[in-house]
């Protein structure tokens, strides 16, 4: 990444047309995934993430060209935190014994002026787990994702008597309101996954399109894309809605191209990666699609 690159994005005019807007969009997505490619060195994202999902989490992050690198525990931390270019915190199988691990994570991210990207799990199944996330929130991650369910328990602060876990009982386009207020009110890039990804930064508001359903049937997509999401922030920490709204699209049309080659969720997962991997510019300029919401 160079400062030539970040200038020629930030004065890249505002296109008038529909057509030319998608195009930009599009550009700037590969332009991201390429950033990630060609650092002098893979960035290092420190991945404070559940079991569940540590795997394709890792392997995610290597395909796209990052280094994951799952640290966890808490005497490690204050040598280990500054060295990353981002963090990823995802409290999907929180214990009490690793909540402060990752509130100094972040304390230490934040001290090193290094974004850090927050996947809230659940937050709404319990009050343990609400009261952890809301703590984590004021310590000022860079972005926020989750889904409906998940952004709208943060937004109330109050616990979901209807959660069901992980499953979103909530469309991405019911959380639309919420998330606009939760970035306004915490500083940070909100991100609502679902059939349309949203995305906004509490003022502007985009919807990622790309995707196929068959990835709600593989466990941690979910967790991979926002680790994802850290990667992109992490070579253009100056843009993080871009950078989300990119890595949401890319991780995508991953998963498009994968489908083409699987029989089923369980190949999907393996095409996902190699999709990943070979990710190409005329692919991408072809397949990316992101937009205004209405």
């Amino acid at each position: 990444m160079g400062d030539k690159t970040l200038n020629r994005r930030r004065q890249q005019p505002e296109p008038a047309a529909a057509d030319e807007k998608f195009e930009s969009w599009a550009q700037l997505a590969w332009a991201h995934l390429e950033d990630v490619r060609n650092s002098p060195s893979p960035p290092l994202i420190q991945c404070i993430t559940n079991f569940v999902s540590m795997d394709l989490v890792a392997n995610v992050l290597l395909s796209a060209g990052a280094s994951p690198a799952m640290i966890h525990c808490v005497e490690e931390i204050p040598d280990f935190t500054p060295k990353v270019h981002a963090l990823y915190i995802n409290v999907g199988t929180l214990t009490p014994a690793w909540l402060p691990a990752m509130k100094m994570a972040a304390a230490v991210a934040n001290e090193a002026k290094r974004p850090w990207v927050l996947d809230p799990v659940a937050a709404g199944a319990s009050g343990f787990r609400l009261r952890a996330c809301l703590d984590l929130l004021t310590l000022r991650p860079s972005v926020v994702r989750g889904n409906g369910s998940e952004i709208l328990a943060l937004f109330k602060g109050s616990v979901d008597a209807n959660s069901k876990g992980v499953d979103s009982t909530h469309e991405s386009m019911d959380a639309v309101d919420a998330a606009r207020s939760l970035a306004r009110a915490c500083g940070c890039v909100v991100a609502v996954s679902g059939a349309v990804d949203i995305v906004t930064d509490g003022e502007r508001v985009v919807g990622a399109r790309n995707g196929v359903p068959m990835l709600q049937k593989i466990t941690a997509t979910g967790c991979a894309v926002t680790a994802l999401i850290a990667a992109f922030v992490a070579v253009n920490p100056s843009q993080p809605f871009e950078a989300t709204a990119a890595a949401l699209s890319v991780f995508g049309v991953a998963g498009e191209v994968g489908t083409g080659s699987a029989g089923g969720p369980g190949s999907l997962r393996v095409h996902l990666i190699d999709a990943l991997h070979g990710l190409d510019r005329a692919v991408v300029l072809q397949r990316v699609n992101i937009g205004d919401v209405s």
